[in-house]
């Protein structure tokens, strides 16, 4: 699910402090660019939280509703099933089968199974850590 959240910037002596008005919550970045992409991961962390408590995320407020005073009102985009998927970082058990002369030359070896599986995966799937 993808939405667009309003966001606040304020320019502090040293970092560009972030507001979540839908949220109520802050974060932080030393540029606009960081402060808007730290804004994003807290929102992403924040609503996936919310999803496995299962409360219901809050819609939007249109940025037009948003009170700002001086500073810089803006939206940022959040896909949370995108978000959910890259930052799950359970470990699920998978079952495979081998040759047992290949476990038994590996075991000698003390070769850790699970390490060598998921680096070939990520050699196949050309995608790094």
């Amino acid at each position: 699910m993808k939405e667009a959240y309003p966001i606040v910037l304020t320019q502090g002596q040293k970092y560009v402090v972030v507001y979540v008005p839908d949220f109520d919550i802050n974060t932080q970045g030393k540029t606009v660019a960081e402060a808007m992409e730290m804004a994003r991961d807290a929102i992403g962390l924040v609503g996936i939280d919310m999803q496995d408590d299962e409360k219901a995320l809050p819609a939007p407020t249109p940025l037009s509703e948003v009170k700002t005073g001086d500073n810089i009102a803006t939206l940022v985009d959040v896909d949370f099933d995108e978000y959910r998927r890259k930052n799950e970082m359970r470990s699920v058990k998978k079952n495979c089968t081998i040759p047992s002369w290949l476990n038994y030359e590996a075991e000698k070896r003390h070769i850790n199974f699970s390490e060598t599986l998921q680096n070939a995966l990520m050699e196949q799937l050309n995608i790094g850590r």
